[in-house]
């Protein structure tokens, strides 16, 4: 690994062993690129895509085996084609970079986030033009991924799309940096504006009166999931893009997966009834990647050790993953919106 070039990277904790010679990529494995110290730097300062891991999940409120996530997300790789079918687009025209695994710290939460914000720091200034996408670990990561995107590019505001059950605006007076608090994170820091925060998936008894009060006064934008169905979520997810277009440089879409009901997501920490249908979901991550300014995404909260035997939760967050980036294609390399 180029480490005296990528500090706070570590190689991935698994690498599928790739095909020698010149063959047809055909599946997801076979087709994103681990950087390596033999890796061309010229051609990977180029890649439309630069993934990389965030494996911390002991800042997770609710028990959590998030960390696993970055691993059994590559493992799922070798079940997934690059040929999207339902757009016919096949993704391997792109170049998918993955840079590695931010490293963690045994114990120490603040350590772990501080490494994350620098290697978000590292990734968005040595690919400013890659669409960069954080595999988590908890909703904690959000706030220090986002915090170094700011610091890579302090001359762009940055909004939010946030995909979640939850307000996630706990107090970190009373919190601490948990998967509760990144959003009141990112706006007492002055990072994020309220006014620039978008959340659809809220729904039920799973936010505390306090957490909408402090929402309001901000300025936070929100909306239920059942507000989101009677406009439809596609045209939802529209709206707010439009609104945060007006507003911002850059914006970045947090996809929480315990905004899926329970019954599509057996493997969410904090999952409840009531959430977001795996096609509304889908629907959501492919309008918002079609937009030109969203440009960062992350996948969080997804707990593989929580999941069935045949990992439907793993498989889904792998799709998302690969939805999204069927949307970029769209918009970045044949300059349509389908």
């Amino acid at each position: 690994m180029n480490s005296f070039l990528y500090p706070k990277l570590n190689p991935p904790g698994f690498i599928w062993v790739r095909p020698e010679g010149n063959y047809e990529m055909n599946k997801v494995h076979e087709w994103i690129q681990p950087l390596t110290k033999e890796s061309n730097p010229e051609q990977t300062k180029k890649a439309d895509v630069v993934v990389v891991g965030v494996p911390l999940s002991r800042s997770s409120i609710s028990p959590s085996g998030a960390s696993e996530f970055p691993d059994a997300f590559r493992r799922a790789w070798k079940g997934f084609t690059t040929y999207n079918i339902d757009e016919d687009v096949d993704l391997g025209k792109m170049l998918a970079l993955d840079v590695g695994d931010v490293p963690m710290h045994v114990t120490d939460i603040r350590r772990c986030h501080d490494n994350i914000a620098e290697a978000s720091a590292t990734i968005h200034r040595n690919f400013p033009a890659s669409i960069v996408t954080a595999v988590g670990g908890d909703h904690s990561i959000t706030a220090m991924m986002i915090k170094g995107l700011h610091w890579a590019k302090p001359q762009e505001k940055i909004g939010i799309l946030q995909l979640d059950t939850h307000f996630d605006l706990r107090s970190l007076a009373d919190d601490g940096p948990s998967n509760g608090t990144p959003m009141r994170n990112l706006i007492d820091s002055g990072v994020v504006e309220g006014p620039n925060l978008y959340n659809i998936g809220l729904h039920g008894f799973f936010n505390s009166k306090d957490l909408k009060v402090y929402a309001d006064e901000k300025g936070v934008n929100y909306l239920t999931i059942r507000q989101a169905r009677k406009r439809g979520i596609a045209k939802t997810v529209s709206q707010c893009l439009k609104k945060l277009n007006e507003k911002v440089d850059t914006i970045y879409l947090t996809v929480d997966m315990d905004v899926l009901d329970i019954a599509y997501a057996p493997g969410v920490p904090a999952s409840t009834p009531g959430g977001m249908t795996t096609a509304e979901l889908l629907d959501a991550v492919f309008t918002a990647a079609k937009h030109p300014k969203v440009k960062a995404i992350d996948i969080v909260c997804l707990d593989p050790l929580r999941d069935t035997q045949v990992q439907p939760t793993v498989k889904l967050g792998t799709h998302v993953f690969l939805t999204f980036l069927t949307g970029v294609m769209i918009r970045k390399v044949t300059g349509t919106v389908k």
